[in-house]
């Protein structure tokens, strides 16, 4: 997809990082040797065995260029055609294709085969990689702490840079998201998100983004918290008073107190509502990430909870 940044102007971005121009190339059963075992032992090596009459693999190859590509030549890639090398397919044991596989130190380390979305693509070269960070990964890093300081304008810029490199990679998206939220700019953040794939839309820290969105517009006005714990102690019963002030901290930013109201709700009634407590509940851990820990110790007393 070609995502514009803005509704009323599309940015010209510069290249957040630029590979050497030999991590890819075509290679054959004569030069395998040298390509891929003996080039393996300096920098990973991904093969990808394709064909011209193969559509899966017309969809694979591009992508699988680009993410190589934006690598920084921190892994190479090289191509085979296994209509003019035969033999070195039947020793690969290549049954169908595309065939895909990782080589490192001389030997192959993982593989797949069939055209697989671009967010395994991702990880399939992440686990490859290891600690190794490309360029666009450490301008991912720069821009968060950017973000984090209330540096906003340079961490946009940054994120841009690296859209105009990788256009659909999740990160600088979601971190784009985010920014619009932390700005209050909701139209914006929904702007950006109604461009996105649907395969973009399931990526965890995404999906963790649009729950920030649909929890922000939710809790834009949500009563006084005093008044809603007052409500509350009145009667620990009145299900929506809870629930109206679990969304009041949330909106406060006191999320551990939201999240323990929610899980109280679910304690006395799990189906009010039509459950209206866990799913909010379960919004919330998108928008926090899976490696919070608040997020962590809330799932495990939720399962208490619905598993007692």
């Amino acid at each position: 997809m070609a995502l514009i940044l803005d509704p009323n102007q599309a940015g010209d971005p510069q290249q957040a990082g630029a590979a050497p121009g030999d991590v890819i190339k075509d290679s054959d059963t004569a030069n395998f040797m040298a390509d891929v075992i003996e080039a393996s032992k300096q920098t990973p090596v991904i093969v990808d065995f394709w064909a011209p009459w193969c559509e899966p693999c017309k969809q694979l190859g591009p992508a699988l260029e680009k993410l190589v590509v934006n690598a920084g030549g921190l892994v190479k890639l090289v191509k085979i055609n296994i209509d003019e090398n035969q033999d070195l397919a039947g020793q690969m044991r290549i049954q169908s294709i595309p065939a895909v596989y990782a080589f490192k130190n001389g030997q192959p380390v993982d593989g797949f085969m069939g055209a697989v979305p671009e967010s395994q693509l991702r990880a399939f070269i992440d686990k490859l990689l290891g600690e190794a960070q490309s360029p666009i990964d450490a301008a991912l890093d720069q821009a968060q702490q950017l973000a984090e300081a209330g540096e906003a304008d340079q961490a946009q810029a940054l994120y841009e840079q690296i859209l105009g490199q990788d256009q659909d990679n999740p990160k600088a998206l979601t971190g784009l998201i985010r920014l619009a939220i932390s700005r209050g700019d909701m139209d914006r953040a929904k702007f950006i998100i109604e461009q996105l794939s649907t395969e973009l839309k399931r990526d965890t820290d995404i999906a963790g983004a649009i729950s920030m969105v649909e929890l922000a517009e939710q809790t834009s006005d949500t009563g006084d918290v005093q008044s809603l714990r007052d409500k509350v102690s009145a009667d620990e019963n009145d299900h929506q008073a809870r629930f109206d002030l679990a969304m009041a901290l949330y909106a406060h930013g006191d999320n551990e107190n939201a999240v323990e109201q929610l899980l109280e709700l679910i304690r006395r009634n799990r189906q009010w509502n039509e459950e209206a407590a866990r799913i909010q509940l379960l919004k919330i851990f998108e928008a926090l990430g899976p490696t919070d820990p608040l997020t962590d110790s809330a799932r495990r007393q939720l399962s208490s909870i619905l598993f007692s």
